[in-house]
Formats: C-alpha cells, structure tokens, sequence
C-alpha cells in the first residue's frame, strides 16, 4: 500500500508564530512530519507544544516540526520503578537538584553519542531557544549529581499538567532512569497529569510509557495544558 505524500506546508518566520498546520496533514513518509521552517521563537515553541507538535532536525536542515502517530506517553501512576532502582535512589550516593544547571543540562545532552552516529540534533539554535524557554520558567531540568559532578539528567517544557521531555543523558549507570524517577515523583506531587515522551522506543516501554492514538493526545492536551503554570521550580529534593 502506498503513502500519503502532501505538499509540505512551510511556516514564515515572519508570520504568526500560534499558526500551525491540522494535525491530519501529518505526513506519512517521513511519518508525522507537519511543516517545516518558521523559527524558535518562545511564542512558537509554545503554541506547537499545545497543539502536541515539537521541533527536530539537524544542522544544515530546515526546522522539522513532527507530531507522530501514535505518541509516547508516560502516566505518573504507571511509572516502573524497579526494586534495583529504589535502592540506588535511597543508597546510591546520589543528589537530586532541579534546575540549578538547565543549560549544563541541555549540553550534556546534545553530546555527540555513538547510537547517533556521533552527531546530534540539538543544534546551537535549539540549546539557545530552549535555555530562552527556561529564563521564562517554562522549560526545566531534572540533575542528577555526585560530589558536585553532574551525571545525568534530563530536560523539558512544562505546560499546565503536561511536561513535555526532550532529552536525557547519563554519565553513570542509570542515572538518567534516576532523573525519571526523580520527575515522576514531581508529577506525583504537584498534579502533573502526564509526561510526553515523544517516539516509541523499548526502553520507554520498559518504564511504564504507552503509546496513545494522536487523536486522544490532543483531547489530553486540551483538558491538562490550561491550568496556570506552577511556580519556577526550586533546587533539591521533593
């Protein structure tokens, strides 16, 4: 069976930064794809994470904007905390900080890394745009350190009670799967209904995260991403 090939709508950096294609435009090949260019704008960041579209690509490429089909979805209440993960939580040596380094955060993030043929596709553009989101409180880092050296983490936008993850990095063993935990624990506390995970992957699933049709994503997105804002959050534990 062949796929659905559209016209791909571009977006003008000029133009409003709210406006966005109808999700069922989405692309089928390359799967989710909903427009291209436009820029990074705070407004245009913001208003995509609404409407459940975020931005990928690499250098030398337009920005992608995607919103596949189905998403990666993490309920709070369904996360996977295994026995081993618990322990090291309470016995590893570990100190839990929020946002006291968001831009080390993203850095450590975009780090070229082998499953990714070395390259990355947090650009200078996107570090900067996202570190923009984070001065105005909505973007936030979750770290992970030992002995004042960060080593693992994770960063994302907070709409509402939904948190949109964007990527995570780990420099000892699991401790990325500690800044999850660490967030889901977050969630729990101050009503975060979900936690965008994105694509699908193995890994994801291993930690409790389903995928959800894009259709209920959207109705997910417009019953939790209208609450204020909470505070910014504070560094340390829950």
């Amino acid at each position: 069976m062949s796929t659905r090939r559209r016209r791909l709508i571009w977006l003008d950096p000029a133009g409003d930064p709210t406006a966005f294609p109808n999700l069922d435009s989405a692309q089928e090949d390359p799967p989710g794809l909903i427009a291209a260019g436009g820029d990074l704008s705070p407004q245009r960041l913001e208003a995509a994470y609404r409407r459940g579209i975020f931005p990928w690509y690499s250098d030398g490429q337009p920005i992608l904007w995607w919103s596949p089909d189905p998403r990666m979805l993490l309920f709070p209440s369904e996360f996977h905390r295994s026995r081993s993960l618990t322990k090291r939580e309470r016995h590893g040596g570990f100190e839990l900080r929020f946002d006291s380094d968001f831009d080390a955060v993203v850095g450590a993030c975009a780090a070229p890394r082998r499953s990714e043929g070395g390259g990355t596709w947090i650009t200078d553009e996107m570090r900067a745009a996202y570190l923009e989101l984070h001065r105005r409180g909505l973007a936030h880092s979750v770290e992970i350190w030992r002995r004042d050296q960060l080593v693992g983490g994770l960063y994302g936008v907070q709409l509402g009670a939904c948190f949109f993850g964007e990527s995570m990095f780990s420099r000892e063993t699991d401790a990325s799967k500690l800044a999850l935990s660490a967030l889901v624990r977050r969630c729990l506390a101050t009503g975060i209904a979900l936690v965008d995970c994105q694509m699908e992957t193995g890994h994801l699933a291993s930690l409790g995260a389903r995928p959800v049709a894009r259709a209920e994503f959207q109705s997910l997105l417009a019953e939790h991403c209208d609450p204020a804002i909470p505070p910014r959050w504070t560094s340390g534990g829950d």
